[in-house]
């Protein structure tokens, strides 16, 4: 395992495609004594490589670079480095997607207007084990998740992991029929599942549902 950092430094890692934004987080953080960035990835395998070569205290993480189908990458961004602090950095500002992230193993949900240090203080909640959500995004919903109510789950988290698999791929324009091929399900199990998915996230259409998909990032538009 790769270590960095003195004795109290908390290491991160910043994951970002766009590297003016990677460049301004570095500069916030820079001024901070205690915080060291030891490494930077601009696509999802990126982030997992370097996740695993640097097992930094912190990852911050935007959910929705390249090849990163939102907040359902995280186990396996969480599985190269387990002892790491996930921080999702993102402008997505819907209460559904962050209580998702959490629930996938994210210890905050920070949006990118936050102030400077706001940000620094959210690094700092999370490494120490605390949860930090941006407090606009902290409605109902995520108060709920946050409280461990037994009962909480999001719109998605009611899906199966099969009608997952068939909602995205209903998103990406694919028939019935072709559905059916690709999970060897014959059409009438599709479309049973097409009917199920809509009537749990309340969508009307096929439209709705493409909007769905895309809204939460399980596809890109």
């Amino acid at each position: 395992m790769m270590t960095n950092g003195d004795a109290g430094t908390i290491t991160i890692l910043i994951c970002d495609h766009r590297i003016l934004f990677r460049e301004g987080v570095k500069a916030v953080l820079s001024a901070e004594p205690d915080v060291e960035v030891v490494g930077e990835a601009g696509t999802a395998k990126e982030a997992g490589d370097k996740a695993l070569a640097f097992h930094p205290d912190v990852i911050l993480l935007d959910i929705e670079m390249p090849a990163l189908r939102g907040c359902d990458t995280l186990p396996a961004i969480r599985n190269a480095s387990p002892d790491s602090k996930i921080l999702i950095l993102t402008d997505l500002y819907d209460d559904d997607v962050a209580a998702r992230c959490l629930h996938q193993g994210a210890m905050g949900y920070v949006l990118k207007d936050t102030p400077p240090e706001q940000l620094v203080y959210a690094i700092k909640a999370v490494h120490r084990g605390d949860r930090y959500i941006s407090p606009k995004v902290l409605t109902s919903v995520v108060r709920d998740y946050i409280s461990h109510s037994p009962d909480f789950r999001s719109s998605y988290e009611l899906l199966s992991e099969r009608e997952r698999e068939v909602l995205v791929l209903l998103a990406e324009g694919n028939s019935l029929k072709e559905i059916a091929t690709r999970l060897n399900l014959s059409a009438k199990t599709v479309d049973a599942h097409k009917y199920k998915i809509m009537r749990k996230l309340d969508l009307h259409d096929r439209a709705e549902l493409i909007r769905y998909a895309i809204r939460k990032r399980l596809v890109q538009p």
